[in-house]
């Protein structure tokens, strides 16, 4: 029985006989007002509590020898697929010149809709339909069955070298540092309908879409309505065969992403349209790419990248060989990784925020019960003893 007086004494939360108390209209006002306080910042927290919240982290980026994605989708209203190409080339000296893997084009009408009637999807780079006749370097033809040997038309560096296409004949012009500009001459352009395809193009636009795999070094991708040829490390645009065209490069950025798309990324140049209202030149955009992990709260690991972007027009003046026409896209990898972390508030976290909630609100609104009550008393005294003016 002392034990239980003991615990008794040690009763925090004395009781009052019901006869003592005195229930105001100003309590139940109050009362009512705290519980609707309560329960929004109840249902606010457990909100919080069942969301997961992202911590950033920032480190060194480690990786070697990874390559990079680059995922784009570009229109060009004003340029047809029959002279639009792809380049990709890097700091390493690596080129990807014409790009035909995983990168298809789709003919757009003048005001933007596919082209009915064809095959509104291929990939850039398809065997094209041979309609005349394989001719060797004599002049000869060459049955379908028997190796051809095509002629460079006074190009080739070696008497045994042999221009199959109008690409590699265009390519042997070029090393020799030959104006390309007579490609209805040439029995490969011919057969390749080259001449003809570009002219049944005109004042179509071209919408260019697929998936780019660099190595994760510094380097740029551009579209160009031309071909890109290397010689003695300088590049060349064979832009010769169509020296008196002036190319409209407006084009609308659909998407462009480095990488693997992850939760909250937000990639600048989504939707971005450009229109051009001067004569031809060179658009670049410069990035700046940031290696970037997403794990989420089960520990799955996203890693794919963000990037931010500035950007120039660059007008090509007269016999101006720097500014060619073009969308170039200079890209550059940040050394630092940003680590994107998904976690969830732990429960006595959550049980903590929801006791501080209530017994905040309880003790806040008894002071201001208590305020009310014996200031409401002093007034009323003070009116029984007529003291209030």
């Amino acid at each position: 029985m002392e034990v239980l007086k003991k615990l008794r004494q040690l009763d925090a939360y004395p009781k009052v006989n019901e006869d003592f108390y005195s229930r105001t209209m100003s309590g139940g006002i109050l009362t009512l007002i705290s519980s609707v306080v309560m329960a929004i910042l109840f249902i606010t927290e457990l909100r919080l509590f069942l969301q997961p919240k992202i911590v950033n982290e920032l480190s060194v980026d480690l990786s070697r020898g990874e390559t990079l994605k680059i995922n784009l989708d570009v229109t060009f209203p004003r340029l047809s697929c029959a002279v639009l190409s792809l380049d990709a080339m890097d700091i390493s000296g690596e080129q990807h010149l014409d790009v035909v893997h995983n990168i298809y084009k789709r003919r757009l009408t003048p005001i933007g809709l596919p082209v009915e009637g064809i095959d509104s999807k291929h990939e850039i780079g398809a065997k094209q339909h041979e309609v005349l006749k394989k001719r060797d370097k004599f002049g000869n033809v060459v049955p379908d069955d028997q190796d051809f040997c095509g002629s460079c038309y006074g190009a080739a560096e070696a008497d045994d070298q042999c221009c199959n296409n109008c690409e590699e004949v265009r390519e042997a012009y070029n090393k020799r540092g030959w104006a390309f500009n007579n490609a209805d001459a040439i029995e490969q352009c011919k057969r390749e309908d080259l001449i003809d395809k570009i002219q049944a193009q005109v004042g179509e636009g071209c919408n260019m879409y697929g998936v780019l795999e660099v190595n994760k070094v510094a380097g740029n991708f551009h579209f160009a309505p031309a071909k890109v040829f290397y010689t003695a490390g300088i590049s060349i645009f064979d832009l010769v065969m169509f020296h008196d065209t002036v190319f409209n490069i407006s084009h609308t950025v659909n998407s462009l992403s480095f990488g693997a798309k992850f939760p909250g990324a937000v990639n600048p140049l989504d939707k971005i349209q450009w229109i051009q209202e001067s004569d031809s030149g060179m658009y670049q955009y410069f990035i700046k790419v940031v290696p970037t992990v997403y794990t989420d709260s089960r520990n799955h690991s996203i890693a794919s990248n963000q990037f931010s972007v500035t950007e120039h027009f660059r007008p090509a003046g007269p016999k101006d060989q720097q500014s060619l026409p073009g969308v170039f896209f200079f890209y550059d990898l940040s050394p630092i990784k940003v680590q994107y972390l998904e976690r969830y508030t732990s429960f006595l976290h959550f049980l903590t925020n929801v006791c501080a909630i209530v017994g905040g609100i309880f003790t806040v609104t008894g002071m201001v019960d208590a305020f009310i009550y014996h200031s409401q008393r002093a007034i009323k005294r003070k009116i029984d003893l007529g003291k209030l003016n």
